[in-house]
């Protein structure tokens, strides 16, 4: 049977399963990697979607590193951080050439835009970003253009933004489903916080509802 572990704070957090859960895999299986940038400024909860996502991650049995920019939150800035996960270990949790970004604000788009790899995706919080420039980004790349904060509003919390990206994320990934994070929300939201698991959990599948239509 495996086991994982969490390891969470300023250092990031990292996951792991045990090699009952690995050795389903057969040799001839396609290895499943992928490297995440969640951005945007403070108070969007960045920290959290990308908390959200790891933990999301494990509990479906993947190797998993988060990690955490909290230094240019702090300015005001763009904060960030960055999610890997994978079928086997990982050697680094620094993401320089992301799969996938979650853009929250058109600073964080145009900072971390240029650096997604070819084929890749991008899902920009369209509330915010009212005009980019596809050409901006590698050949390929797969934008998905949500008003996260307008379908957070018509929940009841502007604050579900970023559950709303997740949410959006993870239905054109496909690797995940909008319920499998609902089912991880508990583990990363802080227990004083509990009462607005049904708004969050309705926040992801709204995002989710959102990009399978789109």
């Amino acid at each position: 049977m495996g086991v994982s572990r969490t390891l969470s704070g300023d250092k990031g957090l990292v996951g792991s399963v045990g090699p009952g859960q690995v050795s389903r895999m057969t040799l001839t299986e396609k290895k499943f990697f992928e490297e995440v940038i969640i951005a945007g400024f403070g108070g969007q909860g960045i920290m959290l979607a990308g908390k959200l996502l790891a933990q999301t991650a494990m509990k479906g049995g993947k190797e998993v590193t988060y990690m955490p920019s909290y230094g240019a939150e702090v300015r005001g800035g763009t904060a960030n951080c960055m999610v890997v996960i994978s079928d086997e270990a990982i050697a680094s949790p620094v993401v320089t050439r992301p799969n996938s970004l979650i853009a929250m604000n058109k600073a964080s788009l145009n900072k971390f835009g240029p650096r997604l790899k070819r084929g890749g995706l991008v899902v920009l919080n369209s509330s915010l970003i009212d005009e980019y420039e596809p050409g901006g980004f590698e050949e390929g790349v797969d934008i998905v253009s949500v008003p996260a904060d307008e379908l957070a509003i018509e929940l009841g919390s502007q604050k579900a933004a970023n559950m709303v990206a997740i949410g959006a994320y993870l239905e054109r990934k496909g690797f995940f489903g909008a319920d499998a994070a609902c089912g991880a929300l508990p583990e990363v939201l802080a227990k004083r916080y509990h009462k607005m698991l049904g708004l969050n959990s309705e926040a992801l599948r709204r995002g989710a509802e959102f990009a399978r239509s789109s």
